[in-house]
């Protein structure tokens, strides 16, 4: 049984120890400490050491290293230790009052057991460091790392006035950098060679420096084009060194590091989340508190890392391509990382490990859960909104809403927000408002939304705290925007499915103000549904419950936005020939033909609207149609066309279409190869015209066939 520990924190937090014990699945009793982490913190040894080999719950995140070293000092003690934070997200509130059930729920959440172990990506680093940027400038970010780094290399961007010291300490490179790709450990660079002056023979003995006429060579020993007058007076002043060759031809180069500071104004990799292992400070080492974390993360990056795999592909799902023509491309459009790329040959998209800074989004926007989020994956992240939101309506809690926020920022403002509460500086979070901390916070989608409104949430709210790249910004508000029109076209009054946007306390505490007052309209009985790793599985599931619950069912589809997940497509019979090329293109057994008779057919279940059809169809007679249809039809297969067929010439065996034939005979009647009897032979079918051709070049063979 899992052990739980709870500290009113030295009563500044209203809490009822016999309700909460009372809302576990164990029952406990648990007693109500006060100052677990000092006076009282034999007690917590006791318990680590009793419990054995089961879990212990503190209920304390705010003493979490304390706590962790004193059961390491403790004999005995092997239980592991989870936390929780109860504090910040109700306890210390204008609600903390009302906030028993959602304490509760925290509390329960916290005694599930920890998620299945991911697949890790690894990284190794030796240290070689690239520093690029004004060489004045390069020099002094290397003289701060050179102790921890066993090699750095400095890529002067001059030419510049400015220059390093007179003593040679660190390799040198000038040029033109032309490329920079790679990841922590991989890096790669390709630039340009094209300054006369080469920086491997320079000496730096300063005589170029003094003689030329028009001041063109800077203390970075590299020649300014634009002022130099092409006289020749450095390359006798550089003598027998012979560092410098007006007529040297530019050379490509290239080299490989393990890590890279960019110090120029314009980054070298302009992403949002850029690659592990590259740091980008524009003002250079006067950047202040940003250049000291660059430097002293740096300065740790050398050994050998691990990071999570955050996703699964399975491309047997994935409706990017078929027969070279690309579908969906959601994720490749909304990754920030640039970890996704297309490779159309093979049917797929392909996804770089390395790269990859597991924001989740390209597993939100997957009409099809071919790509799935590990971290954790989608059964046990619906297991802790399940626990959370049966918890909390078995505690009394009512109007339950999920705010969904990530691990780092989103939880920092929480936090900062939970101590504006306890000073009377702020409301804090509402009594009704679970937190739920992710890793970041566009790794949920529709499934698990819709899932958990289906299993008794009002609203599901996903907090932005400024860190998320633009592109996922809107990726969400679409997907929200989706769900929640469905939610309405089934009757559900209110707004179920939203955002807010904070970046600091006050902002937060604004947004969340609202979510007091409003009350959704949620099913009238919770969904008792497990989540699956198949993501149309689930929201299927959801969409049961929630049309069998709907206070109304709408007499027509739901009409939904360009990017759901759901709907049909229209055929424009007059165009269509049935060729069947959009069948043997759909990845989700959508469209389908019929063996008995030339027909087109559409199981609209199926359809992921990934616009393979549209794009594969020669005709261009296909349109998607975005729409949620709730009739029995959806799931059987519903003629879209269909037509006569062609009877061969020769045998009056039917083959292909009426309509189909015509247009073939129609366009190739004016080509020069099919004239008189190869014009007759394109309505035989395939075994007439193998005996037309044959019988043509030898007519004795009619007999023998």
């Amino acid at each position: 049984m899992t052990t739980t520990l709870i500290c009113d924190c030295n009563k500044t937090m209203p809490l009822a120890a016999k309700a909460l014990g009372a809302a576990l699945a164990e029952r406990q009793d648990l007693p109500l400490h006060t100052t677990l982490c000092r006076r009282e913190a034999p007690a917590f040894q006791r318990a680590v050491v009793a419990a054995g080999e089961e879990p212990v719950v503190v209920a304390c995140t705010q003493e979490r290293r304390l706590f962790t070293e004193l059961a390491s000092e403790t004999p005995g003690a092997v239980a592991p230790i989870r936390f929780v934070n109860i504090r910040e997200t109700g306890g210390w509130s204008r609600d903390a009052g009302a906030a028993g059930p959602k304490i509760a729920a925290l509390l329960a959440a916290a005694h599930l057991p920890e998620p299945e172990p991911v697949a890790t990506v690894g990284y190794r680093s030796e240290g070689r460091l690239l520093i690029v940027g004004p060489l004045d400038q390069a020099e002094a970010a290397a003289g701060m790392l050179a102790d921890a780094l066993p090699q750095i290399t400095l890529m002067s961007t001059g030419p510049g006035a400015q220059g390093g010291t007179q003593e040679r300490r660190y390799a040198v490179m000038a040029g033109r950098v032309e490329r920079l790709t790679g990841w922590l450990g991989a890096f790669e660079l390709a630039w340009t060679q094209d300054n006369p002056i080469d920086l491997d023979l320079c000496t730096r003995c300063n005589a170029c420096v003094a003689a030329c006429p028009t001041q063109a060579i800077g203390l970075d020993y590299q020649i300014d084009a634009g002022r130099c007058d092409s006289t020749g007076a450095c390359v006798k002043a550089c003598g027998v060194a012979g560092a410098i060759d007006l007529d040297r031809a530019p050379r490509r180069l290239e080299a490989r590091f393990d890590l890279v500071l960019d110090l120029g104004e314009r980054p070298l990799i302009d992403w949002h989340a850029p690659p592990q292992g590259y740091f980008h400070l524009p003002g250079g080492l006067g950047a202040g508190p940003q250049a000291l974390a660059a430097l002293l993360r740096i300065r740790e990056m050398v050994g050998e890392f691990e990071k999570p795999r955050f996703f699964d592909y399975r491309q047997k799902l994935c409706a990017h391509s078929r027969n070279e023509q690309v579908g969906c491309n959601a994720c490749v459009e909304v990754c920030s990382a640039h970890a996704i790329d297309s490779d159309v040959a093979h049917q797929r998209i392909v996804v770089n490990p390395n790269l990859c800074v597991g924001c989740g989004a390209c597993t939100t926007v997957c009409p099809t859960g071919a790509l799935g989020y590990t971290y954790p994956r989608a059964p046990e992240q619906g297991r802790t909104l399940r626990t959370l939101l049966s918890a909390y309506a078995q505690a009394g809690g009512r109007d339950a809403v999920l705010l969904l926020h990530s691990q780092e920022a989103g939880q920092a403002l929480i936090d900062q927000l939970g101590r504006q509460a306890r000073l009377g500086r702020a409301d804090g979070v509402p009594a009704n408002v679970i937190p739920v901390g992710l890793f970041h916070s566009a790794s949920t989608g529709l499934d698990l939304w819709l899932a958990a409104v289906a299993w008794g949430a009002s609203r599901v709210v996903v907090l932005f705290s400024g860190e998320e790249a633009p592109a996922y910004r809107a990726a969400i508000e679409s997907q929200l925007s989706i769900g929640q029109a469905v939610l309405n076209g089934l009757g559900y009054a209110g707004r179920h499915l939203t955002s807010v946007a904070a970046r600091d306390p006050a902002a937060l505490d604004a947004a969340l103000a609202g979510l007091r007052a409003a009350r959704p309209q949620a099913p009238a009985q919770a969904a008792r549904f497990a989540v699956g790793a198949d993501k149309r599985a689930t929201l299927e599931l959801a969409l049961d419950h929630l049309v069998d619950q709907a206070p109304s069912l709408p007499d027509a589809p739901i009409a939904l936005a360009a990017g759901a997940p759901f709907g049909a497509i229209a055929v424009d019979k007059d165009k269509c020939t049935l060729c069947l090329a959009c069948v043997s293109a759909c990845p989700a057994s959508a469209l389908q033909d019929n063996a008995a008779a030339p027909q087109l057919r559409l199981v609209e279940k199926n359809c992921v609207q990934c616009g393979l059809c549209r794009s594969t169809c020669p005709e261009q007679a296909i349109e998607l149609v975005p729409r949620l249809s709730l009739a029995p039809q959806r799931a059987q297969p519903v003629v879209l066309n269909e037509a006569r067929p062609w009877s061969c010439v020769r045998c009056s065996r039917p083959f292909g279409t009426q309509k189909a034939i015509e247009a073939m005979l129609a366009r190739l009647a004016g080509h020069a190869m099919f004239q008189g009897e190869a014009l007759e032979r394109l309505k035989m079918c395939s075994d007439c015209r193998v005996i037309d051709l044959y019988t043509e070049a030898d007519p004795q063979k009619i007999a023998e066939l």
